[in-house]
């Protein structure tokens, strides 16, 4: 046969063959993605990053006593700002100085304070985002347009965002986790699904008013029947669901109960491992300062955080709430912060580092807004959405870098700034999606996390 056949025809009909193959590797992909919702997915362009972890300081670090170094506060300590304070925040126009100093650090010569001095010690490997803006003045607005992109509305969060375009890498874990969530200021609204499909919302690990050492998954576990009994009863339950599927003609909210049932089926194998950190060794431990009272907690959050990373869990967020909102004593309260989180933010990356995985991995650090240059009272700061710093390492973002910058007083982002919508679109361009083209048919119209805003920060990319 093929004696009598051309080289053009032959040609023709191999292109023909594989073009057939590639076709139903593509269907055979689209199938699968429709019936398993968590099914790894990819972008719209070649990712830099597979996996956030976002390190929450909730309540406003002073972006002017941490990472944003104002010598011009300590020349003008007592005197009035030079221009109006932002509408909506304290009246009074007092400067007042940093009660720390501020040292250059690594080979990048980054200014960090006296607080982060173990932080201090890995500037070479941070992208400082020093013009953030957001629009919330209120803690409410910042922590949910942090969290969902809206102020107000009720939101997807950033976490189901991702995890509906990618998928999750590990289909006995739920593709987002947050550790020790706030109850506040949105509450689940910040790692929940809103209108996408129930299996997007995000698992949450105990609350802020519970110490890491005890928190757990609930009902991680059935003390009374066995596995088997277990798949029995769910499966007995599963067929009623896709009958009741069946009779709505179709629901994507009955589809995610189905799918979240059966991924909390799978989790009781996975998940009780990676949370029971038994097996670390001493040096671990002592790396992220859980042998240390001030630092056990939030360390032990850090270590969970590395874990689920290692499990395949696609974003993951650690919280340290409520505890940066310094309206008086500021000496006394960051202090206080910044000691339970320096410590393990530190070993956190340098264990990220040493295991490979900071390179895919994107940490993302900071609050919902900073704080004032002037006086709140006697010692304290307000807030301030108009001008602040976040930090970003690994997951193909530059190193020892410094993008953007507020005024000389710390107060107002003027250049290279950053708005909450553009970073979001950021995150997401460096996990390889297209913040324009993520979108989600909702009420008649295509929503996205972005809104119709967002710039992606191009130029912080290695």
């Amino acid at each position: 046969m093929l004696g009598s056949m051309s080289r053009r025809a032959m040609l023709k009909t191999s292109s023909a063959g594989f073009g057939y193959l590639a076709l139903s590797a593509l269907a055979a992909q689209a199938a699968e993605e429709e019936r398993n919702p968590l099914a790894p997915r990819k972008g719209q362009h070649e990712p830099r990053a597979k996996r956030v972890i976002f390190l929450f300081m909730h309540g406003g670090p002073s972006q002017v006593d941490t990472f944003d170094y104002k010598p011009k506060l300590q020349e003008e300590d007592g005197k009035e700002l030079p221009f109006e304070p932002a509408a909506g925040t304290t009246v009074t126009r007092k400067i007042m100085a940093s009660p720390w100093k501020f040292q250059q650090h690594g080979e990048s010569g980054l200014w960090v304070s006296d607080l982060f001095p173990s932080v201090a010690k890995h500037v070479d490997d941070l992208c400082m985002l020093s013009g953030m803006h957001t629009d919330g003045q209120s803690h409410g607005q910042a922590v949910l347009q942090l969290h969902t992109g809206a102020q107000l509305l009720t939101r997807p969060s950033l976490g189901a965002w991702i995890v509906y375009g990618l998928g999750t890498e590990n289909q006995s874990l739920p593709g987002f986790v947050t550790i020790c969530p706030t109850r506040g200021h949105g509450g689940a609204q910040n790692y929940g699904n809103a209108f996408l499909p129930a299996v997007y919302q995000g698992t949450a690990i105990g609350t802020a008013n519970t110490p890491a050492s005890s928190a757990q998954i609930r009902n991680i576990a059935n003390g009374r029947l066995t596995k088997d009994q277990q798949r029995r009863q769910l499966d007995f339950l599963q067929e009623m669901n896709r009958a009741h599927r069946e009779r709505a003609g179709g629901d994507d909210r009955i589809d995610g109960v189905i799918e979240s049932y059966e991924l909390a089926f799978r989790m009781q194998s996975a998940a009780p491992q990676l949370t029971d950190l038994s097996g670390e060794s001493k040096a671990t431990l002592s790396l992220y300062g859980i042998d240390e009272k001030p630092t056990e907690d939030f360390g032990r959050q850090c270590l969970l955080a590395r874990r689920f990373a290692e499990g395949g869990v696609r974003f993951i967020q650690v919280s340290h709430s409520f505890k940066w909102d310094q309206h008086g004593n500021l000496k006394g309260g960051h202090e206080k912060n910044a000691l339970e989180v320096d410590k393990p933010i530190a070993g956190f990356l340098t264990d990220l580092k040493e295991r490979g995985l900071l390179k895919d991995t994107l940490v993302l650090w900071g609050g919902e807004f900073g704080r004032t240059p002037v006086a709140q009272g006697k010692d304290g700061r307000d807030h301030n959405p108009q001008g602040f710093t976040m930090w970003l390492a690994g997951g193909g973002v530059k190193t020892g870098l410094v993008f953007g910058a507020t005024d000389e007083y710390g107060y107002y982002a003027v250049k290279d700034k950053v708005h909450m919508h553009d970073l979001h679109a950021t995150l997401l361009w460096l996990l390889g999606l297209d913040h324009e083209k993520l979108t989600y048919r909702y009420a008649g119209r295509d929503f996205r996390l972005t809104d119709v805003y967002g710039r992606v920060v191009k130029e912080i990319m290695a």
